[in-house]
């Protein structure tokens, strides 16, 4: 197909973009590690030469109370410039823009006293905020543009003025967090003047040769939140005060809706995009779930917006760009939404990095092992899950001659488990990737292919063993029932549950086995109109945050569930820290039980009999799904060292967890980058 809506230039009027792919803004960390801006210019730089037409970095904090954390980037003194220079120069050595965000986070600083419009604290920050005075607000719109200021010495080619998610801009807009009565609150005309006043502070001291970018709320998500009305009010004012173009967020932090993750259909906020680029006449960016080529240029052709901002996308593939303007958009290693490693990454005070792409963010390292090291080398690498996928990949690019063996009709191994979960379809993404660059690297595919140590003999340099798992079988009395199904059959279609159904082990893979049985076999990509029906959004916007009156509108479970762990603790607590509450609201609605505590004692044609502290219980039950944890499938690394074949053991047949594919993928890249 021709994507020439998205190839297209911007013309600005005194700048032009190259193209209406942005790389939006994403909380990296890498500024608390050692040689943070070295990093950084490598991880923007990488970015630039992949062909994203503008970049944006991630927060600054205008001043000290405005950070994210203890510790995060403040922009406040000429004495940082010369750091910052590295990652402008950099960027524009390979022909990209970037753009600095400036970020002032209010209520949500994780400080030991944040600060805010009112006292109200915010659900995802208990710290109750100081209430701004009125010379504090002034000072804040001081310090935005000094540091757009300083930004533009830097180097910088704008600013972005983060105001949505629900930082303090945001927070300063709506009654949910703004009950002042002074002339910051109040009317929303008091209250739209902090974002207004820095806005024609910004553009008075950088003048008209410089963007400014305002990230506004296209829709809130949250009670008490802006009406649609309200936010075009908001975006005319802004548009008139000197904005050069809007980027747009979707939903607060705190918000109840899911809105990136990958339960969230594509392009599912189109809508409320839609009405902003209706309402103004400067360009208007689309965000949130815009992982594809097809779907950002169908945003663009419609006129929905002028561009599109894909940030965890270019975690996945820095190339996007370049890949879609050189006609090789099947190579995209598309952002699957998983969020694992780089949201749960920074929410639990890790630096930022990629299931998809472990090379994100780690481009210092990375930068010179993916070569040959000598001559090339024959490798064999037995299993083609993503640990296996990952090596092979990894191998083949660095030149290697690279034979990959497995015993099923398909590559993937548990991957194809993970996709027919419904809304996990985004796997199907990953797999056509490697694929694509199997086929790319001249990998050799033997697949319906047991290997041993005869087979491969002395033919290989190097063997590296990525054989999986297999499911854990507890012992318990009665384990071979015919009402027990392993997980493993479950998902591959092997067996069908009855309508009652108990889930033993609520990890992961639990949770999903439950999804599943809630909502049935994914038969396709999640649809964006039963999505936000089902989450309660008011597509109109009428509502106050854009809610339903209704509220949220769960269809019916498909069956009976109870899901019971031996742990003591409230089930689910191993999950993503942006995705698991979706998924236990989810369950909740849909009536599922979580039994904590349990031991088991026996399964016979009654159902499943156990007890909690010492008293017994009976769950009867049609079917029992065991989810119970998985064992290393290391037998073959054991056999081929009996026979004196020096191999590697890496993904779960090394060490046996959840299914993890992000530790699958990571660790079969840095093997294969050693080799």
């Amino acid at each position: 197909m021709s994507f020439a809506p998205l190839l297209q230039p911007l013309d600005l009027g005194f700048t032009t973009l190259k193209n209406r792919i942005m790389m939006g803004s994403m909380h990296s960390r890498m500024e608390l590690l050692d040689r943070p801006y070295e990093r950084l210019a490598a991880f923007y730089g990488e970015r630039a030469k992949g062909g994203a037409g503008l970049i944006v970095t991630g927060g600054y904090s205008p001043n000290d109370s405005g950070v994210i954390e203890s510790g995060a980037p403040v922009f406040d003194n000429e004495g940082e410039l010369p750091k910052h220079r590295l990652v402008t120069d950099s960027v524009h050595a390979e022909g990209g823009k970037i753009l600095m965000q400036l970020l002032h986070t209010g209520r949500n600083a994780k400080i030991p006293q944040p600060v805010g419009a009112s006292d109200i604290p915010s659900r995802i920050n208990p710290c109750t905020p100081h209430i701004l005075s009125s010379d504090e607000i002034e000072q804040i719109i001081t310090d935005f543009a000094h540091s757009a200021v300083l930004a533009k010495k830097a180097g910088y080619d704008g600013v972005e003025v983060m105001a949505s998610e629900g930082y303090l801009l945001n927070q300063m807009l709506v009654t949910r967090t703004n009950n002042r009565s002074d002339q910051w609150g109040g009317s929303y005309e008091n209250r739209m003047r902090m974002p207004l006043e820095i806005v024609r502070r910004i553009k008075a001291a950088v003048g008209n040769d410089f963007i400014l970018m305002y990230r506004i709320s296209a829709i809130d998500l949250v009670e008490d939140g802006a009406t649609g009305a309200e936010i075009i009010e908001l975006a005319q004012a802004l548009e008139e005060a000197g904005v050069t173009l809007f980027n747009t967020g979707i939903g607060w932090h705190e918000a109840r809706i899911p809105t990136i993750a990958y339960m969230v259909p594509r392009g599912a906020w189109r809508f409320a995009i839609r009405e902003l680029s209706a309402a103004v006449s400067i360009p208007v960016i689309a965000s949130n779930r815009i992982n594809t080529p097809e779907v950002a240029n169908d945003i663009v052709a419609s006129g929905d917006a002028a561009m599109v901002s894909m940030a965890r996308p270019m975690l996945a593939d820095p190339h996007f760009a370049n890949k879609v303007a050189e006609g090789r958009a099947e190579e995209i290693n598309t952002c699957i939404g998983c969020n694992q490693a780089c949201l749960d990454f920074i929410f639990s005070n890790r630096v930022t990095s990629c299931l998809v792409n472990p090379k994100a963010a780690r481009e210092l390292e990375f930068a010179e092992n993916i070569q040959v090291k000598g001559a090339p080398k024959k490798v064999a690498i037995i299993g083609a899950g993503p640990a296996g996928l990952s090596a092979a990949c990894t191998a083949g690019e660095a030149g290697h001659a690279v034979t990959l063996f497995d015993a099923s009709s398909e590559i993937g191994g548990q991957l194809n488990l993970a996709k027919t979960v419904p809304d996990k379809t985004e796997f199907y993404e990953f797999i056509r990737y490697f694929k694509s660059h199997l086929d790319k690297y001249g990998v050799e595919v033997r697949l319906n292919t047991t290997v041993d140590a005869s087979s491969l003999g002395d033919n290989f340099d190097e063997v590296i063993v990525a054989t999986g798992i297999v499911p854990r079988i507890p012992e318990i009395d009665g384990i071979d029932h015919p009402s027990v199904i392993s997980y493993l059959d479950l998902l591959s279609g092997k067996a069908t549950t009855g309508k009652r159904v108990a889930i033993l082990g609520a990890g992961g893979i639990g949770f999903d086995v439950a999804v599943l049985l809630t909502h049935g076999k994914s038969t396709g990509a999640p649809d964006t109109e039963a999505f936000l029906k089902k989450w309660g959004v008011d597509t109109t916007m009428a509502s106050a945050g854009s809610l339903a009156a209704g509220g949220p509108q769960f269809p019916a479970p498909a069956h009976e569930i109870t899901m019971l762990q031996r742990k003591p603790k409230s089930l689910g607590r191993g999950l993503g820290l942006t995705s698991g509450w979706v998924l236990r609201a989810e369950l909740d609605a849909a009536g599922v039980k979580m039994v904590p505590g349990a031991s088991y004692h026996k399964i016979d044609d009654a159902g499943l009999h156990y007890s909690i502290n010492g008293e017994d219980q009976l769950l009867e039950v049609d079917s029992i799904v065991l989810c119970t944890g998985q064992d290393s499938n290391n037998r073959l690394y054991q056999e081929l060292n009996s026979a004196g074949i020096k191999c590697q053991l890496i993904g779960g047949a090394s060490e046996a967890k959840e299914l993890d594919a992000l530790a699958a993928v990571s660790q079969g890249m840095a093997v294969a980058s050693s080799l």
